[in-house]
């Protein structure tokens, strides 16, 4: 119906009745209009997404009214251009709100019915997106706030104005501090025969080598490289790390290359961690690109930036990783077999270059040669992992040809992601830098499984660098090489990039993979897109801002695009064209496209010509920092026509994905926001936010579907089109399924996710192949570039379609312009040059026609004169202003820069806006200003129509200043935006008066503090003259009408005058805008000062410290005299203040310390801004549910009740198992004789709760139990196993632990899928489940719930049984290992004693807020606790309340306490190498207050991973002497001692600290032994002392090994053993099984710290924030008014054990014949078989040779002997030996205990020749075969499944075992076999009985049975002649003796057959 009348008429209206929310009425009228609009000025084309836009509220396709009690802002409230599901339905935003309240300004309606409807979809499916806030804006309470800046400014309302970029200074290009530390550990199969091998480390063009292994093919290093840099990001990630291994190099020569691995230190960062750990690199050959892989090289490798934290794994004995395959050092989703891969670069041309020659030169030239030449002489370098290739060069011209491709040969997937070109001028001295563009592979190739090889182009790309005007010294070149920010346009390079996998196989390949540079064919001009007529347009409406240090000459700005538009250096034009001119004019588009075309004035082209830049005009004074520019009405403008190829669907594409990411990135913020706030349903803001990207990502893939084939597109065009498609699509359904799994508890998981999502949306959206350049807004003076801004051209790009325009498009955008280059670093770069509100317009000429929609209305074009109505205009005139007055609220601002050397500021606020600005009163000494001040702007002109500034104000500048004698200096910037009320709107509710907001301050890329400030901006009344004016206006203007309602001629509401007579003409915030406060009490525990620093080289003396807030404060006790005693003698102290109510808006607390000198002169010391004191807020502990019921937790994690005051009811099931006992106690059985798994021991609260604990006591300690009794049912065969406890020391229980905290890192992975799995099933259930609001869970709900989690338990750990039946480990007992410093788990132990920093001096430049440290003088401890004051009285009513410790309560005395402090240093690992050897000396230094310990001649040579196992014991007095410096230092022999790193420990905060870190807990309790007890305090007598202290009943031991301990139960063994084996009774077991389980005590339970080893970050100030090591150590105290503890534990390093290894060498069977001999061509050996063990070449040992072996048969019986020295636990030899003969000492080294047996052939002359060889490594090796025919290669080519034994376990074996060597194929071939017995015997049991070397005595073998022949065929020639011929010629020989035999026998028959017959005749 309303349709079809619309289609009839083209116009209605219609009227009607909406409901909001919250059921209120509101009337709405619609307009409805129908336009055709032909698209791209071509007429008849209709498709699905043409219509899609809706032209803004201008056009009247939509306004609607809406006049409701609700809405305080009636007009134009709905105008948004309609952008929901499909974009062509219009949609209603909600009335009664702008959306730009609800995003962030919104003063929040508190809505009575919003709590009751609690769970509402996130975003009505309607709704415009543009609101997806109005869910949040319901929920919030009256005053809450939010930083508003960072949102409020980039959310734009309406369309007329974008956003602007709030951080300022360019970060790239500065340079930072890198380390790259390398471990090489060892290398395996490496391809060659016999070689010594070195491996060489480069990284960039550093290079480090290790040490020669002699003759081994698997060498082992284990050394550490280091290498610094100090070079900006971009260039440190596009360094290449080579590793390549070289055989036998040495001082004279260079060695030959075995192979090289390469990747860039980029893919290194990107890895977890930013590191690989212990990963096998591929080793190929650079030169032979057939030859596969040349072996590995196992490293780490590792980057850190500053700020980084390496997380290293444990390094204690790991058994070596051999699965080679499993961990190469690839990252994720690389396949292991890379192929080599050709990457061709085609160069096809260039132009627009810029001049690289002064003009004199060339008129020196066209003298000379008498032609005009152009002034560059261009050639493109290519780089490529570590690679360069060049093009040839073209000399003299700004438009290069080379039509050229450069080819690289590398591995596919490369693992160096950049691909850098370059154009270089070539000159006789040096070339410079043109311009340089980088490729990123990833960004050009897709590794999915639809994926595609990278390609690109054919394509231009667009080069930008320093400005175009040639200098010789050019200060910007670093621009030009890629660095930083390009200022300038420098040319554009038309290049492509196709990748080509090779055939290794085919015969016709090239090997090597040098670089190769090959002429290609010329590319057509299509190739590259249709050439367009592109039209810029810019009109400037307000230059304010302007830095007054450029002086007052007349200022003028120009744009350009490309080389369009820049008059002073763009044009360089081509002598070559020139000449071409003459031939016709078909020439004219070239022309058009090199040079500008305002040259030529009258072009044919005469509609347009360009106007680049704005009229100079002379700057005004603002105020004493900046100038404006006077436009008011009239604003200039500039437009460009240029030429590029239409490319406009690449950046469409862009625009499309960068808006859907903007979207995101801004709903994320705002989640973020609402988890900061702590406000009510972040997980509903989040679900919204993927709801929106999920549609966002459907219509992107609508929109992009139709753009599918479209012509001129290059493959890249087409796969990226295609691969963006799929990824939105994934996204949007991985959105869709991530939003039905936000739950209250996963937010955060699910924000990080989204997060991901965001990240991988800037990546897709980052167009690698460009098209059009961007654009640059220079600021000129005195025709001087000064300033720019630069404006991606995709912003600003024009389309029908909405989501493809690009965000700035037809918008007004302030832009601030900055410095070029350097010049922007630093201070330099945090202030302002120029603010600019600017709009701009790019789109095809011919689509022009809708240029200026977008500009604010109200204006009148004036055009050039000369030219007809086409053109664009030069100005437009407005005559339509609106005056208002803004009210700037500036109530106060907190953690401010300090900017004076007192550590404070003296900061006031500069407030601008439009043209104007005011300043605040300076406030002195204060880095949290309250200045509670009005400023107030009358008359503030805008230009354009009301509504439109209603919807989009212009932004508000507040510049922070510190007040200097001198100039001020700048401190913050930020931004807000005003709310306005029209004349016409009543001044109230919802809307006004506004809130206050936090806005965020940023100086540079650093947040510097926040402002809490509100802005509004009220039109000022007319009068009636003004509205005739009006009404005649109205006639020639189509503007709305002016309506005259009630609130139209009301005055703007009064202003209060100021109130305080001491503050002068001040005004004060008004009353309704500042907080609503409320009284509250702050006590201040002050316990004592430290560390504090000489102040003007005076030391403190009588310090005091002053506390301020909010105008109150409180002063400590004088300090009498610090150095004696730093501790105050009052300790609490308090004041109460006004507060407002909402937390979020408390101002800071000031802490300040001040020093009394004589004559009552105070200096301040330092200070310190808690910026929140939220965490001090006191709540009062919930009386009603017993205050402990909800301590109830399971040990694993799951709280079991979130507010339990349940009935109880206790169930049978469970109670059945609990033994009698009055109700109300907690059983806890800790022994392991219940024959049910520990995890169900079952504990009974208190009678009124229902909760059920579980405790799982250490799982470990029952599993061994378990396993003892096993042990001792089979008896004999795990025997062996059983540990001797003689044998144990530390050590064994420090690698037991160590295999611990593995073992628990596995399982917390596995659990965590778990948790994943389980999560799932959560979100199934949802629907039905509880809601976690509904705390009031019904009894029985919560049981039935409970027995399903009970139950899945119980099946849960009965598989956790199963899987627990590992090989038994031996019974030790642990300690924990921590791999980071105690402090971080828990809390800094500032459970009651706070920390306080006290600073002084300027605070650093932005990056470097590490160097913060630099500005501590000292430190404050003490705490503070606030709460509103009447406090309930419950509190004070309490047992032993003493009032002057207010809620201090229970706290020791600060008196001087002497305290002995007993420190252990374990080990240190990777610390950085301090000696031009790559190693260091290490050793410790323990200084504590004026003690000191150097432990410099127990130094450790030539080690960066030393074994120090020392403890050293000091003194101390607390408070004076509480810091605890370990420094690891280098020791020297010539020189003093370098500082490798230290760590500081305060000793103090754990002296104290409730989590009694004064000497770990064990888990056991043993009286002698390696596990004895530490303490001097015995279990019992801690466990009374705290139960004392905590005032709790108890311990009472009971009967049947229990105790209870405040109603619960805790069961445990009873028994001891002492030193003789004695049993004897004992409570301390008991005791110790409730000081393990202390956390679980109500009230004042908490985990006690157990026996540990903490692992700290060494640092070196000179290298701050990055580690310099780690060292694991820990620390134990023991008061001295307490007994004494025993001796300190021996933790000394094992001493190696002294082994002999004794070989027997018996027969070698099947070795391979070597030699020929002279007279027969006989194959022969000479065979001796060599053997070490690895890491010893010296002491290798040599056979006897046997000589002339003919059958590969050799027989020995020669026996080798090698003593060595092994360390079992690490599995190590020991070695030490002088590294050469210079070095000062002998170096320890550890090697893995490998057996090498060689086999060779002798020669007399020639050196021996090397047939095969066999390693074992000792601890696992593989059986010997029986006999030498079961003896093959599968022994070692199936190594890891074969059963191995260990020569340790075994102690004797002998059997065969192969020789193996590599034949040409690499293939391994077995050499021959040798049958060998080992024979393994400690040092003591090898003196018993000794053998001698080879055949001698005592002990000695048999000689050898030898054939003789084996003797030389001199010796016995005869001998050997028969062993020759017979041996040959046998079967020869015996054939012939048997014919002749025969022979003769015939012989014999013919003769002897005649006289035989006549004697048979005859009858004789």
């Amino acid at each position: 119906m309303v349709l079809q009348k619309v289609a009839e008429e083209g116009h209605l209206e219609l009227t009607d009745t909406l409901i909001d929310d919250n059921n209120m009425s509101i009337k709405t009228s619609v307009t409805i209009d129908i336009r055709y609009q032909p698209m791209d000025g071509t007429g008849g084309m209709w498709s699905d997404g043409e219509f899609l836009d809706v032209p803004d509220d201008r056009d009247g396709l939509f306004a609607f009214e809406t006049d409701s009690l609700l809405s305080g802002q009636s007009h134009g409230s709905g105008t948004s251009p309609g952008r929901s599901l499909q974009g062509s339905i219009p949609t209603f935003r909600k009335a009664g709100r702008g959306v730009f309240s609800a995003m962030k300004l919104g003063k929040a309606k508190s809505s009575k019915d919003d709590h009751k409807r609690g769970d509402e979809p996130a975003i009505l499916e309607m709704e415009d997106l543009d609101k997806k806030a109005m869910r949040l804006a319901g929920m919030l309470e009256p005053d809450t706030i939010s930083l508003a800046s960072v949102t409020a400014v980039t959310t734009n309302v309406s369309n007329k104005r974008s956003k602007p970029d709030i951080k300022m200074e360019p970060s790239s290009g500065r340079p930072v501090d890198y380390q790259i530390s390398i471990t090489v550990i060892e290398a395996r199969q490496l391809i060659g025969l016999n070689m010594d091998p070195v491996v060489c480390v480069e990284v960039g063009d550093d290079k480090k080598y290790t040490s020669m292994k002699e003759s081994t093919n698997c060498p082992y290093y284990n050394e550490y490289f280091v290498f610094d840099f100090h070079v900006p990001p971009d260039v440190m990630f596009d360094k290449i790390i080579k590793l390549s291994v070289i055989h036998s190099k040495n001082l004279l020569r260079s060695g030959t290359l075995v192979g090289t691995f390469k990747m860039d230190v980029g893919t290194v960062y990107s890895q977890p961690e930013h590191q690989f750990y212990h990963k096998w690199a591929i080793l190929s050959d650079p030169d032979d690109i057939t030859a596969g892989c040349k072996g590995y090289v196992k490293c780490d490798i590792a980057v850190v930036g500053k700020g980084d934290n390496i997380k290293t794994p444990h390094k204690a004995n790991e058994t070596d990783e051999d699965d080679i395959e499993g961990n190469l050092l690839l990252p994720e989703g690389i396949p292991a077999e890379r192929q080599w891969a050709r990457f061709y670069v085609k160069i096809h041309r260039a132009e627009g270059l810029p001049k690289m020659n002064t003009s004199i030169m060339a008129n020196v030239k066209k003298a000379f040669i008498g032609e005009n030449r152009d002034l560059v002489d261009p050639y493109v370098q290519v780089q490529f992992s570590g690679q360069k290739g060049k093009t040839s060069v073209q000399k003299s011209s700004y438009e290069p040809i080379w039509n050229e491709q450069v080819i690289f040969t590398e591995l596919f997937p490369p693992l160096c992601k950049r691909i850098k070109v370059q154009i270089r001028d070539s000159d006789k001295v040096n070339d410079v830098a043109i311009g340089t563009h980088f490729i990123d592979l990833r960004k050009i190739s897709n590794d999915g499984d639809k994926g595609f090889l990278p390609t690109l182009g054919p394509a231009w790309v667009n080069m930008y660098g320093s400005t175009r005007q040639y200098t010789l010294m050019d200060e910007h070149q670093d621009l030009n090489d890629g660095l930083g920010e390009g200022v300038s346009f420098r040319a554009r390079l038309l290049i492509s990039v196709a990748v080509e996998i090779l055939d290794t196989t085919s015969p016709e390949i090239i090997c090597s993979t040098d670089v190769q540079v090959e002429p290609v064919s010329n590319i057509s001009e299509s190739a590259t897109g249709k050439m367009e007529e592109f039209f810029l347009f810019g009109s400037f409406l307000e230059a304010t801002m302007i830095d007054r240090k450029i002086g007052d000459k007349p200022i003028s700005f120009e744009i350009t695009i490309g080389n369009y538009g820049n008059h002073i250096d763009g044009v360089s034009k081509s002598s070559s064209v020139k000449k071409k001119k003459k031939e016709g004019e078909n020439q004219e588009e070239e022309n058009e496209l090199i040079q500008n075309s305002s040259e030529d004035e009258a072009d044919e082209d005469a509609d347009l010509t360009s106007v680049s830049s704005t009229p100079p005009m002379k700057p005004f004074i603002t105020d004493r920092n900046y100038f404006h520019l006077p436009y008011f009405e009239k604003k200039p403008c500039v437009y460009i026509k240029s030429w590029w190829q239409d490319q406009r669907r690449r950046l469409y594409n862009s625009n499309m994905m960068d808006k859907i990411a903007d979207k995101l990135e801004e709903g994320l913020n705002d989640v973020q926001e609402v988890i900061k706030t702590e406000k009510a349903f972040p997980e509903r803001r989040l679900r919204g936010v993927l709801e929106e990207l999920s549609i966002g990502c459907s219509r992107y893939v609508t929109l992009a579907n139709k753009d599918v084939n479209l012509a001129g597109r290059t493959k890249l065009d087409r796969e990226r089109l295609k691969s963006c498609m799929r990824e939105m699509d994934s996204m949007g359904q991985q959105a869709k399924q991530i939003r039905t799994q936000v739950k209250k508890n996963t937010v955060k998981e699910k924000l990080k996710l989204a997060q991901n999502f965001l990240q991988r949306l800037r990546f897709l959206a980052d167009e690698p192949q460009h098209s059009i350049p961007d654009v640059f807004i220079w600021m000129m003076s005195n025709n001087k570039r000064i300033a720019y801004a630069r404006i991606p051209s995709k912003d600003i790009l024009y389309s029908v379609v909405d989501e493809e325009t690009g965000k700035d498009c037809g918008k007004v955008k302030a832009v601030f312009l900055k410095l070029p280059g350097k010049k922007g670093f630093g201070p330099a770069g945090w202030t302002v040059q120029a603010k600019l509100e600017l709009y701009l317009w790019l789109g095809l000429n011919k689509s022009r026609k809708n240029f200026l929609h977008g500009l604010p209305n109200g204006f009148e074009e004036i055009r050039a004169t000369k030219m007809g109505h086409g053109l664009p205009p030069v100005t437009l005139v407005y005559d339509m202003k609106q005056v208002f007055q803004l009210r700037a609220h500036m109530y106060q601002a907190r953690s401010l820069f300090a900017a004076d050397s007192s550590g404070l500021s003296d900061p006031f606020a500069r407030v601008f806006f439009s043209s104007q600005s005011q300043v605040t009163e300076v406030l002195n000494e204060t880095l949290c200003p309250t200045w509670d001040q009005l400023l107030v702007f009358d008359d503030v002109e805008l230009f354009g129509e009301a509504t439109e500034l209603r919807d989009d104000p212009p932004i508000i500048v507040v510049e922070f200043y510190d007040q200097d004698t001198g100039k001020a200096e700048f401190i913050g910037r930020t931004f807000a935006k005003p709310t306005i009320k029209m004349r016409d709107e009543p001044y109230g509710p919802p809307r006004f008066p506004p809130q206050l907001e936090y806005y965020q301050i940023y100086r540079g890329n650093s947040i510097a503090g926040e402002l809490l400030a509100a802005f509004e901006l009220l039109q000022i009344p007319f009068d009636a003259e003004e509205i005739r004016r009006a009404l005649i206006a109205v006639h020639d203007f189509a503007v709305p009408q002016i309506k005259v309602g009630q609130g139209g001629r009301a005055d703007l509401p009064p202003l209060e005058g100021p109130t305080d007579s001491e503050r002068g003409p001040i005004l004060p915030v008004p009353l309704g805008i500042r907080p609503v406060l409320s009284r509250y009490r702050i006590e201040v525990l002050f316990w004592g000062l430290r560390d504090l620093k000489r102040i003007n080289l005076a030391q403190v003396d009588r310090p005091r410290v002053d506390i301020e807030c909010a105008g109150r404060g409180v002063q400590s006790a004088l300090i009498q005299n610090y150095k004696k005693n730093p501790n105050f003698s009052t300790l609490v102290k308090w004041f109460e203040v006004d507060l407002p109510e909402n937390e979020l808006l408390h101002p800071p607390l000031n802490i300040r310390v001040v020093d009394c000198r004589a004559f009552g002169r105070y200096i301040l010391v330092g200070s310190h801004a808690v910026s929140t004191l939220r965490h001090y807020i006191y709540s009062p502990p919930d009386k009603s549910c017993n205050n402990w019921a909800t301590a109830a937790k399971l040990m694993n994690g799951y709280m079991v009740l979130t507010n339990g005051c349940s009935q109880a009811r206790s169930s049978p099931s469970l109670s059945s198992r609990t033994f009698s006992r009055p109700a109300g106690d907690v059983s806890v059985s800790l022994e392991a004789e219940p024959p049910i798994r520990k995890m169900d021991t079952v504990v009974k609260l208190d009678a009124m709760s229902d909760a059920v604990v579980k405790v799982d006591m250490n799982e470990d300690e029952s599993d061994k139990e378990k396993k003892k009794k096993k042990k001792k049912k089979k008896g004999g065969a795990e025997e062996e196993e059983e540990t001797d406890e003689r044998v144990l020391d530390w050590w064994s229980k420090y690698f037991a632990s160590i295999e611990t905290l593995k073992e628990n890192l596995r399982s917390q992975e596995a659990a965590q899928a778990e948790a994943e799995e389980r999560e799932d099933l959560e979100i199934a259930a949802e629907a039905a489940d509880i809601r976690p609001d509904d705390l009031h869970l019904k009894g029985s709900k919560m049981k039935e719930r409970f027995k399903e989690k009970k139950s899945s338990k119980q099946k849960r750990s009965q598989a956790a049984d199963g899987s627990e039946k590992r090989p038994p480990k031996a019974r030790v007992d642990e300690l924990v290992v921590y791999n980071r410093e105690l402090e971080s788990e828990y809390g800094n132990f500032e459970d009651w004693l706070h920390t306080f920093n006290l600073y002084r001096g300027k605070a650093g430049d932005d990056d470097e807020h590490a160097l913060d440290d630099d500005r501590i003088v000292g430190r404050f401890k003490g705490s503070l606790c606030m709460y509103k004051v009447p406090l309930s009285q419950e509190i004070t009513r309490e047992a032993g309340y003493d009032p002057n410790m207010g809620m201090f309560q229970s706290i020791p005395h600060n008196d001087p306490i002497h305290v002995l402090v007993r420190v252990y240093v374990v080990r240190a690992t990777d610390l950085h190498p301090a000696d031009i050897n790559g190693k260091a000396d290490p050793y410790v230094v323990i200084k504590l207050g004026k003690s000191e310990v150097k432990d410099k001649e127990n130094y450790i040579s030539k080690q960066l991973n030393p074994v120090f196992g020392k403890s050293f014991d000091i003194e101390a007095t607390f408070p004076m002497e509480s810091m605890l410096t370990v420094s690891v230092y280098d020791w020297d022999l010539v020189g003093t001692d370098d500082l490798i790193g230290e760590t500081k420990i305060d000793l103090e905060n754990r002296f104290y600290s409730k989590f009694r870190a004064t000497c770990g807990i064990a888990s056991n309790y043993s009286m002698h032994g390696y596990n004895i007890w530490r303490d001097p305090m015995k279990p019992s007598q801690i466990l009374a002392k705290l139960c004392k202290e905590g005032k709790i009943d108890g311990p009472h031991y009971g009967p049947g090994g229990k105790v209870k301990v405040a109603n619960r139960i805790f069961t445990g063994a009873t028994e001891i053993e002492d030193e003789n084996g004695l049993k004897k009774q004992t409570e301390e077991h008991l005791a110790l099984s409730v000081l393990n389980h202390w956390e679980e005590i109500p009230r004042v339970g908490c985990k006690l710290v157990p026996e540990h080893v903490e692992t700290r970050p060494l640092l070196n100030p000179d290298k701050p924030g990055i580690e310099q090591g780690r060292l694991e150590m820990w620390v134990d105290m023991f008061p001295m008014d307490m007994p004494a503890p025993g001796p300190a534990i021996d933790i000394s390093p094992r001493k190696p054990k002294r082994y002999e290894l004794r070989v027997i060498i018996w027969n070698t069977d099947e070795v391979i014949l070597e030699d020929d001999d002279y007279f027969t061509g006989e194959k022969s050996s000479d065979i001796f078989v060599r053997g070490w063990l690895k890491g010893q070449q010296e002491d290798k040992q040599d056979t006897d040779v046997h000589y002339h072996s003919l059958t590969g048969e050799g027989n020995f019986n020669w026996r080798f002997v090698f003593p060595f020295d092994y360390l079992v636990a690490e599995e190590k030899i020991i070695i030490s030996k002088k590294e050469s003969m210079f070095s000062w000492d002998e170096t320890e080294y550890k090697i893995p205990p490998r057996l090498t047996m060689q086999v060779w052939d002798a020669d007399h002359f020639s050196a021996d020749d090397f047939l095969g060889a066999i390693e074992l490594d000792l601890n696992r090796f593989p059986r010997g075969a029986k006999t030498a025919k079961q003896c093959n290669l599968d022994m070692i080519r199936n190594e890891q499944e074969l059963p191995t034994i260990s020569i340790f376990k075994q102690k004797r074996v002998k059997g065969w075992w192969p020789f193996v060597a590599r034949d040409e194929n690499d293939e391994m071939e077995l050499t021959g076999k040798v049958e060998a017995e080992l024979h393994l015997v400690t040092a003591e049991e090898a003196e018993k009985s000794p053998v001698g070397l080879g055949r001698n005595e005592p002990d000695p073998l048999e000689k050898p049975n030898r054939p003789d022949t084996s003797l030389m065929w001199f010796l016995g020639p005869l001998k050997s002649l028969r062993y020759f011929i017979w041996h040959n010629y046998r079967w020869l020989i015996l054939k012939a003796l048997g014919l002749i035999l025969l022979l003769l026998m015939l012989g014999l028959f013919l003769y002897s057959i005649p006289g035989y017959l006549v004697k048979k005749i005859l009858g004789a």
